[in-house]
């Protein structure tokens, strides 16, 4: 019966995440939170919250004692702040940090009083390492994330989780530490350079779109830069993990944090362009720098300008402890390897420009 199913919590249910997530929690009551509506895929409830605002850690904690909600599985972040609207860091860091944080105290509180949410799920950032790293890291690596307002605020959060996972009862924490998401349907800083659509808001942005007109990917005089490696996992395994996840029996007060990228070797960023039939052009840094504010501030790219350390950099994981998570299910949840997962992106280009 319909009415015997357990609840899930699942805030951000109106993002690409969230939308993938979605049907594959078919057995479970869904209860979606966003700031605005599905466009897609509905959950069995919908409501408005705003996690920006201290109001709704109440409204949180009481939903889920109405709900007995089961699990929540935390995926409301402000990531491109053109595409949402939140142009204000300030206004960003209320959603993203002090929002997460309002999440687990709204968990804390109502499992203190009776409730049994015994699964807290939320994707932190290959990014949160910062735009350099040494090899594949472990877990255990410091946490080196600047520059960018997303990468910083995700670092945020990663120790937000950590240092409050204790006072959440008996509910075990998955906090997943993906790499970047690709897909057909992904927009991103790194799959939108790739891509190089003008996916600005001027109307210089809007005509170069209609001609077919793509940016080049720039980067820095130096053979290292065409050797930087980054992995990829695409959205649809990251769907399939958090909701392998949701279904796990509870361990308890247990933080499991896991490392998140598609199955096999990484790949240079001349790879990647070679994928992504992407024209390189290279140029000393600080032109780099500077040609990428000028195509922020006229609207006719959506990549800010903080976020080239994170375009030129090479950082990479180690996800051995995912795999011995899953065991002989990794290949059926993580089913793209690297280099597939970035290829799904330009397969369908054209129908994933503007898809958040």
């Amino acid at each position: 019966m319909e009415g015997e199913r357990q609840s899930i919590i699942v805030t951000g249910v109106s993002g690409n995440l969230g939308q993938r997530v979605l049907p594959m929690l078919g057995r479970y009551n869904v209860i979606g939170l966003d700031m605005r509506p599905p466009s897609g895929a509905v959950p069995d409830q919908f409501e408005s919250i705003d996690l920006g605002r201290e109001a709704s850690c109440r409204h949180l904690h009481k939903l889920i004692e109405k709900t007995d909600a089961c699990a929540v599985i935390h995926l409301a972040f402000v990531l491109d702040p053109l595409q949402t609207g939140v142009l204000d860091e300030g206004r960003m860091w209320q959603i993203n940090v002090a929002g997460t944080a309002r999440v687990m105290e709204a968990i804390s509180v109502a499992n203190r009083y009776g409730a049994s949410v015994t699964r807290f799920i939320f994707p932190s950032s290959v990014a949160a390492y910062g735009p350099n790293t040494n090899g594949p890291v472990r877990e255990e690596h410091p946490l080196g994330a600047h520059t960018l307002p997303y990468a910083v605020h995700k670092m945020e959060c990663d120790r937000v989780v950590q240092l409050r996972q204790e006072f959440m009862g008996h509910c075990t924490t998955y906090m997943l530490r993906p790499h970047i998401f690709t897909g057909a349907s992904m927009q991103n800083y790194m799959v939108g350079a790739l891509r190089g659509t003008p996916l600005g808001n001027s109307k210089r942005a809007e005509k170069m779109r209609s001609k077919g007109k793509r940016l080049p990917l720039m980067l820095p005089f130096g053979e290292e830069y065409l050797h930087n490696q980054l992995q990829f996992v695409h959205v649809d395994d990251m769907a399939r993990l958090v909701s392998w996840l949701a279904r796990r029996d509870s361990e308890g007060n247990v933080l499991h944090i896991l490392n998140v990228a598609g199955r096999g070797g990484s790949l240079s960023i001349q790879k990647c362009a070679e994928i992504a039939d992407s024209k390189i052009v290279r140029v000393p840094k600080s032109v780099g720098g500077l040609v990428l504010r000028k195509l922020w501030e006229w609207g006719i790219s959506s990549i800010p300008p903080e976020a080239l350390p994170y375009m030129i950099g090479s950082y990479t994981m180690n996800t051995s402890r995912l795999q011995q998570l899953l065991g002989s299910e990794y290949d059926q949840v993580m089913k793209y390897t690297v280099e597939e997962a970035l290829a799904d992106s330009f397969r369908e280009a054209t129908a994933a420009e503007g898809s958040a």
